[in-house]
């Protein structure tokens, strides 16, 4: 039998980042996480998208979509907006690691980290 193998589109960087901004204070219900509180200011989220990153992409921008990862529940949350995106060749978690900003809820977007960021979501102030 024939072992199948997953393969990346290596056109396609594999990392993105949502640059976000959050007009006021927001207390959100985050998946296990439970609540999360959201100082307004500006964010910076870094994930991944093994293909298809347009459509991972138009996914985080769209009002509509079933909440499935934590980036979705603060981006359908009143006053949040996507201001800007970043792409990037590097593996999503050197990115993280090397941008600036605080981890404000532990955990957040990183439950499948294998570098121990600690959170994927990233606080930049106001």
């Amino acid at each position: 039998m024939a072992e199948m193998v997953e393969t990346v589109d290596q056109a396609e960087p594999p990392t993105y980042q949502l640059l976000i901004q959050v007009a006021q204070p927001v207390t959100v219900t985050v998946g296990r996480l439970g609540p999360c509180s959201f100082p307004a200011g500006r964010y910076v989220y870094t994930g991944s998208a093994r293909r298809n990153m347009a459509a991972r992409l138009a996914r985080h921008l769209s009002p509509h979509k079933l909440l499935h990862w934590h980036i979705d529940y603060l981006l359908t949350a009143p006053g949040v907006q996507v201001v800007g995106t970043r792409l990037f060749d590097e593996p999503e978690c050197q990115i993280n690691c090397n941008m600036p900003g605080e981890a404000l809820i532990p955990g957040f977007g990183s439950t499948d980290c294998q570098a121990g960021c600690g959170s994927h979501l990233k606080y930049l102030g106001v």
